[in-house]
């Protein structure tokens, strides 16, 4: 089966414990009934979308996000997966993705999600600094993140990632030293590492002026690539503008995003990309919990032109360290790419931002740091 043939699943559980300061995520702390509720509606669209998608799969992999996934009930996810397997064609050795928070992991949970075949937990530590968590609005410890650690490895998970955010609030690049020495002496398979992104109508931005200051521009980049130069030494690839893994661990699941393999997406508010078209659902949760029909929930439908599947080719692509082929573009879209962004290509490899190699087009170093301008010029 090639890359291309893999399918992937998303699941969105959109419930926390409490909001992070800096979170802009679609997810909130719910009464245990909404949360029942919801698994009772989730459960009812994976029917659903089933009957309509009767040739989607193999699914070579499943995510649940969030939110929190780890705060629900074991049995839920168990419950999930169940009805995934009995309703989509699920690879015996498909990997199986939850997230969770440190402070909600104990030898009963961990077993459960074993049990229902979760095989990968990404934990979102973001800090080994007790101060800085606190001021995140984290609800676990240092400490905790350690002991979830050590129970998931006693547990049986041998593919674990740890997400830790750096240009956090009165950060520098010695406390940045410290939370990266703590997570890779745990020695996790794969390492996310995000800088921080003051998104509007958070908390942290309403309330800037109560925090300590927030490190520059110049700052933010040295911390960028301190954290690249560390964790390459210590044997993490980089394979990705934020993502870094040991060998043969990278996250099947977010690199078919980035190769813009088709995927489906369940739950409040989760995107779908399925024969150029991308779907997305509902945010309203009261919408979502009494839909009767998949139509009820799908309020976003883009048809991609040509034009728009191209861009993303590159727009998704170029984010993976090694780029994109252009002889898969050729390949995918029956045009020559030089063609239609020769003039980008040129202008990007002119002022060093793009490299090419072995006919490969890639982010340069100087290019990582000002992805986002280059990215979009290759949008519509």
């Amino acid at each position: 089966m090639t890359s291309k043939e893999q399918r992937g699943i998303y699941i969105h559980i959109p419930f926390c414990a409490r909001k992070c300061v800096y979170c802009d995520f679609l997810s909130a702390p719910r009464p245990d009934t909404v949360v029942r509720a919801y698994f009772d509606a989730l459960i009812r669209e994976i029917r659903m979308t089933s009957r309509e998608e009767t040739e989607y799969g193999p699914v070579s992999t499943v995510f649940f996000g969030g939110g929190t996934p780890g705060l629900v009930p074991a049995a839920f996810i168990a419950r999930v997966l169940s009805a995934l397997r009995e309703n989509f064609d699920i690879r015996q050795d498909a990997e199986i993705t939850l997230e969770t928070n440190p402070g909600l992991m104990d030898e009963q949970k961990l077993s459960a999600w074993r049990a229902a075949g979760v095989n990968r937990l990404s934990m979102g530590a973001q800090s080994f600094d007790d101060r800085e968590l606190r001021l995140l609005g984290r609800i676990h410890t240092a400490a905790q993140v350690r002991e979830g650690f050590a129970l998931a490895r006693k547990a049986g998970f041998d593919n674990i990632n740890i997400d830790l955010m750096e240009a956090l609030p009165g950060q520098d690049i010695r406390s940045l030293q410290k939370n990266l020495e703590a997570l890779t002496a745990l020695s996790p398979e794969h390492v996310s590492v995000y800088s921080l992104i003051l998104e509007d109508g958070t908390y942290l931005a309403e309330h800037l002026p109560e925090f300590p200051p927030l490190p520059g521009e110049d700052a933010e980049r040295a911390m960028y690539w301190h954290s690249v130069r560390f964790l390459e030494k210590r044997g993490y690839r980089q394979y990705e503008i934020s993502n870094f893994a040991k060998p043969g661990r990278a996250c099947l699941h977010n690199v078919s995003y980035w190769e813009r393999r088709e995927y489906l997406g369940l739950g409040l508010g989760a995107s779908s990309l399925r024969r150029e078209t991308r779907i997305t659902n509902t945010q309203d949760l009261s919408e979502y919990l009494r839909f009767t029909e998949l139509t009820d929930i799908r309020k976003d439908v883009t048809h991609l032109t040509r034009q728009d599947a191209q861009a993303e080719f590159f727009y998704l692509g170029l984010r993976k360290k090694e780029g994109v082929s252009l002889d898969e573009f050729r390949d995918a879209f029956g045009a020559d790419p030089l063609a239609i962004y020769g003039p980008v290509l040129v202008k990007h490899r002119k002022d060093g931002t793009l490299g090419e190699d072995g006919g490969r087009i890639f982010l340069t170093r100087r290019g990582l740091d000002v992805s986002n301008y280059i990215l979009c010029d290759f949008l519509p």
